[in-house]
């Protein structure tokens, strides 16, 4: 992705753009939205130190905010407060009934403490890219609390680097779907023996599979696929019950996770939006080109989701139920699951 535009350039054209996202006038640049950020160091923004340790540190300073993590075809906003963070050479966690986020420290590349003015008021932000310059997570200020220690912050976390270019690499593509039909055999015995989820990734690694790859050999009872519109078909079906989704967004640097009832939601053109206080998803139905449905045991029973990946094989999104009283097994979530329609032959062709 050529960065060759001038930052006096682009801080021209979002002066000249004002209501366009960030992201959109980048990929209307040519440019990452990093690059676009990046211009205004030294003016609204200020580069800060990439780790999260120290992000997350800060996080827990503001208050209540509201954390935003995405990929092209679904956005996941949570209002919460950061706290019980744990740190990892290769993976960390946020662990609070809100703000649930797995992280990968070594896709946080580039970060920027931004101040934008709006119609309303200055909006404060924490944003986090990866080596191409994608967002991999951001932090937006909602009170006092935050404001009060903004500049605390910035003065802790504040890089070295001032520069208001970025050196980004090229962005890497979604991994095709890997199968190996010779070992289906084994998948499906090993499959079968799991006692955990997080096993699942493993396995499909040992046997040089991934995970859509597996899907597409395992067959039933282990998989089903089920038409492009199923999930939005959960989706519906699941809104305004007590059935409480898991609902997973994520990058490679960041995976958010939603936990807790679902209830209003509105569809915008190709977009199927939850609008709920505290929780926000956006998802671009257009995008989805296959779904799953996945059943994988675990102690406590049999783990179900639903999981939608996009054209190029990207994982758009996974949706699991969750459970109660100690139990992965919720039957009312794998009887919607059970109800959703099948991909047909005519759809395979």
């Amino acid at each position: 992705m050529s960065q060759g535009i001038h930052p006096d350039e682009i801080k021209a054209q979002c002066a000249d753009n004002p209501k366009t996202r960030e992201r959109d006038l980048a990929a209307k640049l040519g440019i990452s939205e990093a690059a676009l950020v990046a211009a205004h160091v030294g003016d609204t923004v200020t580069r800060i130190d990439a780790h999260p340790d120290g992000i997350m540190a800060a996080a827990q300073e503001l208050g209540e905010v509201m954390a935003l993590t995405r990929n092209e075809s679904c956005v996941n906003e949570k209002i919460g407060v950061y706290d019980n963070y744990h740190s990892g050479a290769h993976a960390s966690m946020v662990l609070t009934p809100d703000i649930d986020l797995r992280i990968f420290p070594s896709h946080w590349q580039h970060a920027f403490m931004v101040e934008k003015q709006t119609d309303e008021a200055v909006r404060r932000s924490i944003q986090i890219f990866d080596a191409a310059g994608d967002a991999v997570h951001k932090i937006y200020l909602r009170n006092e609390d935050g404001f009060k220690v903004w500049g605390k912050i910035a003065d802790r976390l504040r890089s070295d680097d001032q520069g208001q270019t970025v050196a980004v690499s090229p962005r890497v593509p979604p991994e095709t779907p890997k199968a190996d039909i010779a070992k289906v055999d084994i998948l499906r015995k090993e499959w079968k023996a799991m006692t955990d989820t997080h096993q699942f990734m493993r396995l499909t690694s040992k046997l040089k599979m991934n995970r859509l790859g597996a899907y597409r050999i395992a067959g039933e009872p282990f998989v089903r696929a089920l038409a492009v519109t199923a999930l939005d078909d959960a989706l519906q079906a699941i809104a305004g019950t007590d059935i409480a989704p898991m609902i997973f967004t994520g990058n490679k640097g960041c995976i958010q996770i939603h936990s807790g009832p679902i209830k209003t939601l509105k569809p915008m053109g190709p977009w199927q939006n939850i609008m709920d206080p505290g929780f926000n998803l956006h998802l671009r139905t257009d995008h989805i080109a296959e779904v799953w449905a996945v059943e994988k045991p675990t102690q406590r029973g049999p783990a179900v989701s639903i999981e939608a990946f996009d054209a190029h094989g990207a994982l758009i999104t996974q949706i699991f139920a969750v459970g109660k009283e100690g139990q992965d097994s919720r039957p009312a979530w794998a009887k919607v699951i059970a109800s959703l329609p099948s991909l047909t032959e005519m759809e395979t062709m």
